[in-house]
């Protein structure tokens, strides 16, 4: 079906409006392990924070993201959302949520140019408070200058490389709203960035090549969570891992974890895999490009496809053919290959599912709890980056120990008094 032939619900621009049955399975799947996210959504029926709210979101759009913008609704808000990553839609998600009385602008493979029309499309609503997703719907807001502002109160931000965008844009004395820094929060980076995306990219490497891992020296550009994650779901599959860093305490944690670190340019020539996940541009660069051995397979996880320097890479080959689904086999002037995944964007989203949605369920319940607090608290915020609030943080922890049925200890008051007093030494 082309976009000229597709049919679509008024105020929605999809692929296909007939996927809707099988996206509502999709959508419920993921429900069913999103418990916490669930137990808000009921509390937000009844409370209603965002009543009369237009939220304006840019997001992943998949059936994990499809039960966040749900929960947005039952809380009162009129949603519109749009797509974080041109690869990372899935329609039938898409069609299921406009199915619900959902605005979605998204087509899976979607150009730069429709990309960004999207984008203009979800800021033509108004919205009083963004959702942000790599910190493309904020950057486009400001590119319009103080008069585009409009109705906007405030937002919340997902992911490592939008808060980076926006502590950027803060410095600058440019941010003109507070967003709430959802990715900081303990129960987003320590189990989102680690477990999710350990475990995604594992799944999208895996079934974009149906490489057998065990034994194969994979270079992980990044240690941050995310590459602690990837390190350690690697390991686990028996793969070498080798370690890039610029920051030295990471390094060394790499280091006394137990895995090789070094400089790229010296793990480019050993490896068999290169994933980065840095948040940063060319990571690899055309000096690396030039080192790897043939067959080298490189992929990115990180947000934006410009860790890896594809203008590099197109300039160096002499012939690119599809091999496989999401792999580009790019052929040198020497003979060698390299294998590049996913048009260097998101491999878990392009090539998988993204994360899973029992991990995603925390840090949804992250962003809804926040936007409940930015919309209670906006007048009171200067401008900036701002911390979850402790509390929320807390809650999420509490609620998904309850859905998960472990019980822990309380402090006995007794333990309270000593541990904010001073008196008591050595005995």
């Amino acid at each position: 079906m082309t976009d000229s032939e597709t049919v679509v619900p008024s105020g929605s621009d999809i692929t296909d409006p007939g996927l809707a049955a099988e996206g509502g399975r999709r959508i419920e799947w993921a429900g069913s392990e999103m418990p916490v996210l669930g137990l808000i959504r009921a509390r937000f029926e009844a409370s209603k924070p965002l009543e009369g709210m237009r939220v304006g979101a840019c997001l992943h759009v998949t059936a994990e993201t499809a039960n966040l913008m749900v929960t947005l609704r039952a809380a009162g808000a009129e949603v519109h959302l749009c797509a974080s990553n041109p690869l990372s839609t899935q329609d039938s998600v898409a069609a299921g949520l406009v199915a619900r009385g959902i605005s979605v602008y998204a087509r899976r493979g979607e150009d730069n140019q429709t990309y960004y029309r999207h984008l203009e499309m979800v800021l033509a609503t108004r919205p009083h408070f963004t959702m942000d997703d790599g910190g493309d719907l904020v950057g486009e807001l400001h590119r319009r200058g103080p008069e585009a502002m409009g109705d906007i109160r405030g937002g919340t931000e997902e992911t490592t490389t939008g808060v980076i965008r926006l502590r950027a844009m803060a410095a600058a004395g440019v941010l003109r709203f507070p967003v709430i820094s959802v990715n900081d929060a303990q129960t987003k980076h320590l189990f989102d960035n680690r477990y999710g995306t350990g475990q995604s990219t594992i799944d999208g490497l895996i079934r974009a090549t149906n490489l057998l891992l065990a034994g194969r020296t994979m270079v992980i550009c990044g240690f941050g969570w995310c590459g602690r994650g990837l390190a350690s779901r690697a390991r686990g599959m028996g793969a070498q891992v080798v370690v890039t860093e610029v920051e030295p305490v990471r390094a060394l944690e790499a280091v006394m974890e137990g895995y090789r670190v070094m400089p790229l340019a010296e793990a480019a020539p050993i490896a068999d895999v290169i994933i980065t996940v840095t948040g940063d541009c060319n990571v690899v660069d055309r000096r690396h490009l030039e080192l790897v051995k043939d067959g080298c397979v490189i992929a990115n996880s990180g947000h934006f496809n410009s860790e890896i320097n594809l203008a590099a890479l197109d300039a160096l080959s002499q012939k690119v053919r599809e091999v496989r689904p999401e792999v580009a086999e790019h052929t040198l002037p020497d003979g060698r290959r390299v294998f590049l995944l996913a048009e260097g964007r998101l491999l878990n989203l392009a090539a998988a599912e993204g994360h899973p949605a029992a991990v995603m369920d925390m840090s949804f319940a992250n962003q809804a709890l926040s936007l409940a607090h930015m919309a209670a608290n906006w007048r009171t915020l200067a401008p900036g980056v701002h911390e979850v609030p402790p509390e929320i943080d807390a809650e999420v922890a509490r609620l998904k120990l309850a859905a998960l049925g472990v019980a822990i200890d309380q402090l006995t008051d007794e333990q309270v008094r000593y541990l904010s007093s001073w008196e008591q030494g050595t005995e």
